[in-house]
């Protein structure tokens, strides 16, 4: 289990890396969580395609930073790259109805630049 942060321009870039499933370091995902909220971003993505699989410890990881950065002026928070696994717990979980979901971040800042009107790609 790996996340890697990237700043790039007013975008924060979370890469994960590896199973995250329950479990999993929770003192590092803290670690990692506390991060990106003393960063202050206001726009997050958070790239899932590397992730073989996911568990409960994630998910509220997951959810806990949607939740901070959409509370923001601004805020944007869009999931990229989930795999089928991945996917059918986020299916599972209803969490892909809430929390925006694109193929990859290229897709996810073309739409929050406006290049595509669906809402919930935009992260919006």
């Amino acid at each position: 289990m790996l996340i890697e942060i990237e700043n790039q321009n007013d975008v924060c870039i979370l890469r994960l890396k590896g199973r995250f499933m329950t479990g999993a370091d929770p003192g590092y995902l803290r670690s990692r969580a506390e991060e990106v909220r003393t960063g202050n971003y206001s726009k997050l993505l958070v790239d899932m395609s590397e992730v073989d699989a996911i568990g409960s410890t994630v998910i509220g990881f997951v959810v806990a930073l949607y939740t901070s950065v959409i509370q923001k002026a601004g805020g944007r928070f869009t999931l990229t790259g989930a795999n089928k696994r991945v996917r059918e717990v986020l299916d599972l979980t209803r969490l892909d109805t809430i929390i925006p979901l694109a193929p990859d971040a290229g897709s996810a800042l073309a739409a929050w630049r406006g290049g595509n009107s669906d809402a919930r790609a935009a992260g919006r």
